[in-house]
């Protein structure tokens, strides 16, 4: 129930109001979880049991709080970025210090290992993301894939599959790229720390969405942006940009009109990755 209108909210869509209930079990729906019936209007759960005789196809399929579909294992993307980041820490096991080379984040530096010059400067743009699960130290990859189970398990319900691995891609991006962009150019860099805080930086913005209380939250980060700024040999910049970019791309996914729902929300991740390329370009013309 709403404080100031009275008014219910729909059990889907937290965010609006709604006067009208579902005829059979009486749970509050909004225009677009509303399906007709026989009589009156019916929820889309009660539709999908066989319940009524609704015909609206769209209602009938759930969604998550921004529009994508709900999904059996609610977590299924988090598993296989997870997989991703031990399968290449396996890698790291066996072949060394070479494939960190090979794959971590670096501006435009000689290699010793490699023994030449590498760095994203040098045409090597992948490192920008092969960095973002690439780790050498077990204490490090621990950390991050408990933050990713933790804090992606409380993210990707709500988003969906499609929305979530976009945020994932562009947090763990712009992290690297605002690395890219500050640190010298032969600082290295690696870990899925980016992705991590942007998973935390979406937390912040659905939880103030659906009104949760925000102490706890506003404590988690900042503790988290603490152990950043006080530890040594962390890349804080990779941190912040995983931030800044989790909550950009969340708040456009969470306010995106529904008229225009995926319009909006696909525009606003497709500004943030031209924003990164043409950070990653400015700076690469600068150091070449």
């Amino acid at each position: 129930m709403d404080p100031q209108s009275g008014l219910p909210r729909c059990y889907r869509h937290p965010e609006a109001e709604t006067g009208i209930r579902c005829a059979r079990c009486d749970k509050p729906i909004c225009p677009q979880c509303m399906i007709s019936a026989s009589v009156g209007f019916q929820c889309p759960d009660c539709v999908r049991n066989g319940s009524g005789t609704g015909h609206a196809a769209g209602a009938n399929q759930p969604r998550t709080l921004v529009g994508g579909r709900v999904a059996t294992d609610d977590r299924l993307v988090t598993k296989f970025l997870i997989g991703i980041n031990l399968a290449v820490y396996l890698l790291v096991l066996v072949f060394g210090e070479r494939l960190v080379a090979e794959l971590e984040l670096i501006g435009y530096a000689y290699s010793p290992q490699l023994g030449e010059v590498i760095g994203v400067a040098d045409g090597e743009w992948y490192r920008l993301l092969t960095a973002t699960v690439l780790h050498q130290e077990v204490w490090h990859i621990l950390f991050n894939v408990l933050g990713l189970w933790v804090i992606g398990g409380i993210v990707e319900p709500e988003l969906g599959r499609v929305r979530y691995a976009a945020l994932c891609l562009l947090a763990g991006l712009s992290g690297s790229v605002l690395a890219y962009l500050v640190a010298a150019q032969n600082q290295p860099s690696l870990g899925a720390s980016g992705v991590v805080y942007g998973l935390i930086g979406a937390w912040v913005v659905l939880a103030r969405h659906k009104r949760h209380d925000m102490r706890p939250v506003v404590l988690f980060v900042a503790l988290s942006l603490l152990m950043t700024f006080t530890r040594p040999g962390i890349s804080w910049e990779a941190h912040v940009g995983g931030l800044v970019a989790g909550v950009l791309v969340t708040y456009a996914l969470v306010h995106a009109p529904r008229a225009r729902r995926d319009l909006v929300q696909y525009g606003a991740c497709g500004l943030v990755l031209l924003l990164d390329l043409g950070l990653v370009l400015a700076r690469s013309t600068a150091l070449t």
